[in-house]
């Protein structure tokens, strides 16, 4: 089973985003800072990232940057969540290296396409 790293610092929005991939049968490991991300991606394979932009110490656009300067996680899909409704976040995430973007409140059966797109290209 796939498996998806959640990168939200809110409780509420990481039951949300566990309980949607696992009706689509895809295994999630959360945590609520990008820190712990890091860890995390460095003792365990996941095959994708989901991360709230408007984290706590290190940001979503800092973790991602970290995320694709390292060799070992260079190639994982990763998709930006945020509350932020501008143009210009959107053009930020996308150039420092998320492979999609949504704004909150998400439309879970569109994230959830995304994902399972994303899983499958990434084979």
């Amino acid at each position: 089973m796939p498996v998806v790293l959640i990168v939200e610092d809110e409780l509420d929005g990481q039951i949300v985003l566990t309980h949607l991939l696992r009706h689509a049968q895809i295994d999630t490991l959360a945590v609520a800072s990008a820190e712990e991300a890091l860890r995390v991606l460095e003792q365990q394979q996941v095959d994708a990232a989901v991360i709230d932009l408007m984290l706590p110490v290190m940001d979503g656009l800092q973790l991602v940057t970290c995320i694709r300067h390292n060799p070992h996680t260079a190639q994982l899909p990763c998709i930006a969540l945020t509350g932020l409704h501008t143009s210009g976040v959107k053009k930020q995430a996308l150039d420092v290296g998320f492979n999609a973007y949504f704004t909150k409140p998400i439309n879970g059966q569109t994230l959830k396409a995304e994902i399972l797109h994303m899983l499958e290209t990434d084979k």
